[in-house]
């Protein structure tokens, strides 16, 4: 098998001045080299990460990352930027930027090669030997460690025997027996030798790849520093080796630095918790070290670990603030979104199979028996019925799956419960959206006010499989039932009967709102309240024809951006750098799939511009759709569920028009800029023909 990194992949003088530019020149190597075979798209995957929680590190590194299908073997490049390029680091931007680039089915062996470059990334001595290689051979080996390790404990040896794990099983052992010589011990002796205070840890980022081992091996170092036992359960793509049963409960505190769920995290209840963000374990490992004593000293156990595993050792992460302080209202949104992201794979999967069974069974077929009382293999009724009623059962799940999940974003497992049975109550009461919203909320509400009980440590084993889910079970219920269930149920009413009245200028102006919303920040919150407000209104066996009409206007303006860039980057090119129309080509299929993602790179390096287009665009597009009468039963498809769309061929002049506006409107706009002097090149936004870029020119975002 051929060396991760090579010489080929090593650029010493990289000459990019955003992170864009320089994950674009590394990634041009691995296609050279055969690693990636699609570099666009493994690009998008790279942004999508970066999206996700910038990879910049202090000290100067950046640590761009991903896996994807584009990449056939794990591959490292790296480059040396003089002028620095910026990483989103706090202390400012990387000299150091490496690309690492994982396959979607890695294995464990190489994964843990790259974890092992992850941890040596926080050896001074090794940052410091890159900083002076003197040719790209020469770093190339250093980073697969075929030159001695600088630092004095060679964190990339432990890493490269092939278990990542083994730095936390080592620590392991030695605190287990410092546990045996000192059992029951809780950092504060009672007699013989004094021993360290102990500390243990989980690391996770949501590729498992880097930041989950940086951030262990920053606090084990910080640990050795202030004479601290830190023992760290890397929680990574190459999977995590449990801790010790014996070392938890020795521990004196708990650090979970995470920016996904911990796995059993019900392991550290009843232990001084504190619960933050994987870069902040990178970044500032000391001061979480300090909290995690101080609140020992004090005493002070999180009132969601006294609860044991009910409370799963503290907050969720989307209810904790991270390092950013996050307030209420942004949390509140989390929470929303956690159970959107739920329930859209239902609506998905029921809303096609109905509409499918609706294509080949026409509109009558809602009134079919149910197909287990009667069914023709050889009748293409019977095959619609049984669709129609698959979707049906799957459309069933969607406000207690949306219920379910908000809980559980504000509480954790504990919220499912009463999650599950609030929405399902929200059902039966018919309540439907608006209930399933209430329920959530109330459920995670519930189950967090019970965890901030004190509760004896003997009962502590039953609260989250007894107590919590009867408790919170039945106050959600008797809420739901008898308080709030039925004011909901008549503003759901309510705003079911709205829907069906509007006609119309108020159908038109409601198209074009949404539209507005679709095309604001292509796939942002913005995009999801107006996508989750379609979804909701056909996620009903029999959707009203108003539902339908707003699930088709939605559909529509998100296909509109996209489809505009592909068509404004072939008609008028040279107001495009070479990335951009190619990114173009890609649009087409994008726009098509109504993915409206497709137009970020064009939003992202010319905002001002590209966005109120689309914006334009996409609300001449929502509102045709809704003046045209056109519907659409399935939630997503784009293009190609044209022949389930009511009045298909006016839908389709509606998406056209909108893309002819959003076309004129980028290029009038990109038209009227000034020319760059002294160069036929453009930067990011057009300008000129770009076939000959500005050196150091900014790249437009990947996508």
């Amino acid at each position: 098998m051929s060396d991760m990194i090579t010489a080929d992949l090593v650029d010493l003088d990289l000459s990019a001045d955003t992170k864009e530019a320089a994950a674009r020149a590394l990634a041009q190597r691995m296609v050279a080299l055969g690693r990636v075979t699609d570099l666009e798209g493994f690009l998008a995957d790279v942004a999508a990460r970066e999206a996700q929680m910038p990879t910049g590190l202090d000290g100067g590194i950046g640590i761009p990352h991903c896996r994807s299908e584009h990449v056939t073997e794990p591959t490292l490049a790296f480059g040396r930027s003089a002028a620095g390029v910026d990483f989103g680091a706090a202390d400012g931007p990387a000299d150091l930027i490496f690309l690492i680039a994982a396959p979607a089915g890695a294995d464990d062996a190489h994964l843990t090669i790259l974890s092992s470059l992850a941890r040596q990334l926080m050896n001074a001595e090794f940052t410091a030997a890159l900083r002076s290689a003197g040719d790209a051979a020469a770093a190339a080996a250093l980073i697969r460690g075929e030159e001695p390790a600088p630092a004095e404990d060679a964190p990339g040896e432990t890493g490269d025997t092939g278990e990542t794990e083994d730095t936390g099983e080592t620590g392991a052992v030695s605190a287990a027996a410092s546990a045996e010589t000192a059992p029951g011990s809780t950092g504060q002796d009672s007699g013989g030798p004094a021993r360290p205070f102990r500390i243990v840890a989980v690391t996770s980022c949501p590729t498992g790849i880097a930041h989950t081992y940086m951030a262990a091996e920053s606090l084990e170092n910080a640990g050795r520093e202030e004479g601290v036992e830190v023992v760290v359960e890397t929680q990574g793509s190459a999977g995590f080796t449990r801790l010790d049963p014996a070392v938890i409960a020795a521990a004196d505190g708990v650090i979970l630095a995470h920016d996904v769920a911990v796995r059993e995290k019900d392991r550290f209840a009843g232990k001084p918790t504190v619960d933050t963000g994987v870069k902040a374990a990178i970044n500032r490992p000391g001061e979480l070290i300090g909290e995690v004593r101080d609140k020992a000293a004090r005493g002070e156990v999180t009132a969601a670990a006294a609860d044991g595993p009910a409370g799963s050792g503290g907050a969720t992460p989307v209810e904790r603030g991270g390092e950013s302080g996050e307030g209420y209202g942004t949390k509140l949104r989390k929470w929303l979104m956690s159970g959107v992201s739920y329930m859209v794979p239902f609506v998905a999967a029921g809303g096609l199979l109905i509409a499918l069974g609706f294509a080949i069974g026409g509109y009558e077929i809602n009134k079919a028996p149910s197909v287990m009382d009667h069914f023709v293999w050889t009748q293409a009724d019977s095959w619609a019925a049984l669709l129609f009623q698959i979707g049906g059962v799957a459309f069933a799940f969607l406000v207690p799956v949306l219920a379910g999940y908000i809980a559980y974003g504000m509480a954790d497992r504990p919220g499912l419960v009463p999650g599950f049975v609030g929405g399902s109550i929200a059902l039966t009461i018919n309540a439907g959206f608006l209930g399933g919203l209430a329920a959530g909320l109330i459920s995670g509400a519930v189950v967090l006010a019970i965890q901030r009980v004190p509760i004896p440590k003997a009962l502590r084993g039953i609260m989250p499989v007894v107590v919590i889910p009867l408790v919170s079970a039945a106050v959600v219920g008797f809420l739901m039932f008898v308080v709030i269930g039925k004011p909901i149920a008549s503003a759901q009413e309510g705003m079911t009967d709205w829907l069906n009245g509007l006609s119309g200028a108020n159908a038109v102006l409601l198209g074009a709102l949404l539209g507005l919303m679709m095309c604001f920040d292509l796939g942002g919150p913005v995009n999801k309240v107006a996508y989750t407000f379609a979804t909701a209104g056909i996620a009903v066996a029999s959707p009203s024809d108003s539902a339908m009409k707003i699930m088709a206007a939605v559909m529509a303006a998100g296909m509109v951006p996209p489809l505009a860039m592909a068509l404004a980057t072939t008609v008028r090119g040279r107001l495009f750098n070479a990335a951009e129309r190619e990114n173009g080509k890609a649009a087409w299929v994008l726009g098509a799939s109504f993915i409206s993602e497709g137009a970020i790179p064009f939003a992202a390096a010319d905002p001002l511009r590209v966005i109120p287009s689309s914006m334009v665009g996409g609300a001449v597009t929502g509102a045709l759709s809704m003046a045209f009468g056109a519907t659409l039963r399935a939630p997503h498809g784009g293009i190609f569920v044209v022949p389930l769309i009511g009045n298909p061929l006016l839908y389709l002049v509606a998406i056209a028009a909108g893309v002819c506006v959003t076309t004129a409107l980028v290029i009038v706009l990109k038209g009227l800029r000034k020319p760059v002097t002294g160069t036929s090149a453009q930067g990011p936004g057009g300008g000129a023909d770009p076939s000959a870029p500005t050196p150091g020119a900014k790249q437009p975002v990947a996508a």
